[in-house]
């Protein structure tokens, strides 16, 4: 049996199912990073992950995720009239906010690390220990 086909989900062979597992870990805290250093309406920021390639999801998704971010008080939202149709409301790290992004940006790096040593072939750590192998049989 296929993994995955018991419970009627779909396998990691199923193609962009990897992508969506791994943008569903680190959409919030990119999300976050965007409103860094100003206040961003919805569509600003589909307009920016839609830039970035990897990133790019749609409003079901980020649309949601600013409602819990707001419920989580994570950011604040203040309403902005628009020169080009009707008010808009923008999003803005609040204290909290700033300092949850600033936990994951501590962490990232080194999280990021451990990934690429585990599934980078010759970064990883079985590389590691082969050549530590190899340096005891040259003793």
């Amino acid at each position: 049996m296929e993994p995955g086909k018991a419970s009627g989900q779909p396998s990691d062979r199923t193609p962009g199912r990897i992508e969506s597992q791994l943008l569903k870990g680190v959409l919030e805290y990119c999300v976050l990073a965007l409103m860094r250093d100003e206040a961003k309406y919805g569509v600003q920021l589909l307009r920016e992950l839609e830039e970035t390639g990897a990133l790019a999801t749609g409003q079901g998704t980020v649309y949601p995720l600013l409602s819990r971010l707001r419920r989580e008080e994570l950011v604040i939202t203040t309403w902005r009239e628009s020169t080009s149709g009707p008010p808009r409301r923008y999003y803005e790290l609040s204290e909290a906010g700033h300092a949850a992004l600033a936990r994951f940006t501590a962490v990232w790096p080194g999280f990021r690390h451990a990934v690429d040593r585990v599934v980078i072939p010759g970064k990883g750590l079985g590389a590691h220990k082969e050549g530590r192998h190899r340096e005891d049989q040259d003793r």
